[in-house]
């Protein structure tokens, strides 16, 4: 078993170091002189996504607390992004993965885990991903718990995570601590690690949580409630979640924007003009909160960078966000949004996108 863990490690070390950093890329909008936009592509990765990192941190959690053996069946409940990388994980160490889906995520993402060798075990009902996965545990899985565990299993001081990253990267820009990082809550990991990095390091950059209107975290934020749960759903996969789950820490974020999904979809559809290539429903999450506060920065005289994440490809969503047809039946029509966003970019005063 000792033999197997260390070469297992290894194994993820050796990963490590082949992997480069994911690029940081620079943006600027007509509206907004003296302020830099930064998107760091996390969907450069190889399993393409953000929750790239998340898998590794999990494997390396579950190898170092004794609790992955050799041939042992790995499982974790996820929408599409971590199974992915951690599908792909699992079939560099030669270990069985399982992942709990809700029927509705994105085909595409479903049919990847399968091209990496995993198992998809769908489940009508979205609140039961979780009770699904520990049975799986329960029948001698190893649960990697991405929702439970993700924000211990990150080291938030450094070793090369997204925050230290992003402000590595930011040395020899014009304004290298940013004003504001902005990112997503899915399993709360990436918030946790910014918003503890940033208190690490004793910057004065401010976490912003972009958010899909009504979710769990926004509604537990703003009381500091961790039993609130999300007003409406949404079509943005990987973030929104329906329930406060473990590893959300609210008293590192500073500031939460709703963004609506047609929004998401419409700033989407802006990353492909101004990057060339497609990003998915949080990336344009992530876009209007930017913008938003870039507004704010500008009316109060301020200059400075916003950073934010383009979190996994526009290709996961071929048949649901970037479908005129799948979004006309389920009711997101991203037309007026575009026109607000469009405006914002233009003039530097932020124009409401709902």
């Amino acid at each position: 078993m000792r033999s197997w863990t260390a070469r297992a490690l290894l194994c993820l070390r050796q990963e490590a170091a082949r992997s480069a950093d994911t690029h940081l890329l620079r943006l600027e909008f007509p509206g907004f002189p003296g302020i830099e936009f930064y998107f760091k592509d996390e969907a450069a990765h190889p399993t393409g996504s953000l929750k790239h990192r998340l898998a590794r941190s999990l494997y390396l959690y579950a190898l170092c607390n004794g609790r992955l053996s050799p041939g042992q069946p790995v499982v974790d409940a996820s929408s599409g992004s971590t199974a992915i990388s951690e599908a792909w994980f699992a079939r560099l160490l030669g270990l069985p993965f399982t992942a709990v889906m809700p029927t509705a995520t994105a085909p595409r993402k479903i049919a990847d885990v399968h091209a990496l060798g995993g198992h998809c075990d769908l489940v009508d009902d979205p609140a039961q991903v979780h009770e699904r996965a520990a049975w799986h545990a329960a029948n001698g899985a190893c649960h990697l718990d991405q929702f439970g565990l993700a924000e211990r299993a990150t080291d938030w001081r450094g070793n090369n995570n997204i925050a230290e990253s992003i402000i590595g990267q930011l040395a020899c820009e014009p304004h290298p601590q940013p004003a504001w990082i902005v990112c997503g809550v899915g399993t709360g990991g990436t918030s946790a690690t910014i918003g503890r990095y940033i208190r690490y390091r004793a910057l004065e950059t401010g976490l912003c949580v972009a958010e899909p209107a009504g979710s769990a975290f926004v509604h537990g934020w703003r009381t500091r409630n961790r039993s609130a749960i999300a007003s409406q759903p949404t079509a943005v996969e990987g973030i929104g979640r329906p329930r406060v789950e473990p590893g959300f820490l609210f008293e590192v974020v500073d500031e939460v924007i709703e963004v609506a999904d047609a929004a998401s979809v419409a700033a989407m559809h802006l990353l492909e003009e101004q990057l060339g290539r497609r990003y998915g429903g949080s990336s344009g999450t992530n876009l209007v909160a930017c913008l938003e506060l870039a507004a704010r920065m500008r009316a109060a005289g301020e200059r400075g960078s916003i950073v934010s994440l383009l979190c996994d490809p526009g290709e996961r969503y071929d048949q649901t966000l970037y479908d005129p047809a799948w979004l006309a039946e389920n009711g997101i029509d991203p037309a007026p949004a575009q026109v607000a966003l469009r405006a914002t970019l233009a003039s530097g005063e932020w124009h409401p996108t709902s």
